[in-house]
């Protein structure tokens, strides 16, 4: 069996190939990525990428037919994620996040894959102040990156068929801690900020909303996309990953934290504008579907499990909104330093 994940050096991505390694052994893993992240490490005893048979350093936009010759799975991971770098470029952000995914799908069906797992987003429901939203519910993306996540999942859809099964995941928001290490998502910066300096600093008033998930059971849905049967949901599936108990207030989340974590203070930003992205989320889809590999990590865990990750890295940045862990920073950061050009591709390539 051949797999490829396309951005797997990424945040997730180490998750989602240790997960395939467990649940095909035998299978001949090849990751695709341009490397912008490679080295936002912790301090890991070896890289994730033993994990694979092949890495393959290539702009996402253009990956030769060739590669996929005899696969037959692709996930694809690959996304400008964070809001800030997607409002300077919609358009940049429009061709990784969408274009090339659904290249990459019509390359892979045209090879003979046979299932093809897009990473999407539960924020392309935005803001919804009445019940849980279901898959079938109208969709509000407020933000580039979530445009570009709907727009993906419609142009996919033509492209499943009873030999090509196509599977969008609208994930929870991710959280937990990982070998190549994001703090630009909530529960991730919350901790960080507890350990560091003993305070959380929540940039809204906390009244938000947000639906979450730890990595390894993002990894868990995944692997079911592959291997689940047009019967499970159709050629064609869009569900929510996540789970009920995983709904919380943003505020809520910071006690939790606070709560694992003895003598933190919880600051709100009561001067904040109002935050338009809250959303609670209704996983009733995804849990008929693939009762065998819903979520198992629990907040209180994700939170312990961080908070071991960054003593063990002995991580004491008080400023680490400034660090490279943040994904802005990081992309900027190559952009001024002459390494990335506005298209954010590696100069001299």
């Amino acid at each position: 069996m051949k797999i490829i994940i396309a951005g797997n050096m990424g945040y997730i991505g180490p998750s989602v190939v240790r997960q395939l390694r467990q649940s095909y052994p035998r299978a001949h893993l090849i990751g695709i990525d341009t490397g912008f992240f490679a080295h936002c490490l912790t301090n890991v005893k070896l890289l994730p990428e033993l994990n694979l048979n092949e890495q393959i350093f290539a702009d996402i936009r253009k990956i030769p037919d060739s590669i996929f010759k005899n696969t037959d799975a692709v996930i694809y991971l690959a996304a400008i994620s964070n809001d800030i770098m997607g409002c300077l470029d919609e358009k940049l952000t429009l061709d990784i996040n969408c274009h090339a995914a659904v290249k990459i799908a019509r390359q892979a069906k045209k090879a003979g894959a046979q299932a093809f797992v897009f990473a999407s987003s539960c924020s392309v429901y935005g803001f919804a102040e009445e019940s849980a939203k279901t898959e079938s519910s109208t969709v509000n993306p407020l933000t580039a990156y979530a445009r570009s996540k709907i727009t993906a999942e419609q142009k996919l859809k033509p492209l499943a068929d009873r030999k090509f099964k196509v599977t969008c995941f609208r994930f929870a928001t991710a959280c937990g801690m990982s070998e190549r290490l994001r703090l630009d998502l909530v529960l991730n910066d919350f901790v960080a900020g507890a350990v560091t300096s003993k305070k959380i600093l929540i940039l809204s008033d906390g009244t938000p909303w947000r639906p979450l998930i730890h990595i390894k059971d993002m990894a868990r849905a995944m692997t079911w996309g592959i291997a689940r049967k047009a019967s499970q949901g159709g050629a064609y599936l869009v569900v929510n990953a996540g789970s009920e108990g995983w709904n919380y207030q943003v505020k809520d989340l910071a006690q939790a934290v606070a709560h694992e974590i003895p003598g933190v203070e919880v600051a709100l930003n009561v001067n904040a504008a109002p935050d338009k992205r809250s959303y609670q989320v209704n996983f009733d889809l995804f849990k008929r579907l693939a009762p065998d590999h819903q979520p198992r990590v629990s907040l209180q865990d994700a939170v312990r499990e961080l908070r071991a990750g960054f003593e063990e890295m002995k991580f004491k940045d008080e400023h680490y909104r400034e660090s490279q862990y943040m994904r802005i920073k990081t992309l900027t950061g190559l952009k001024d330093l002459g390494l990335l050009d506005s298209q954010l591709r590696w100069s001299g390539k």
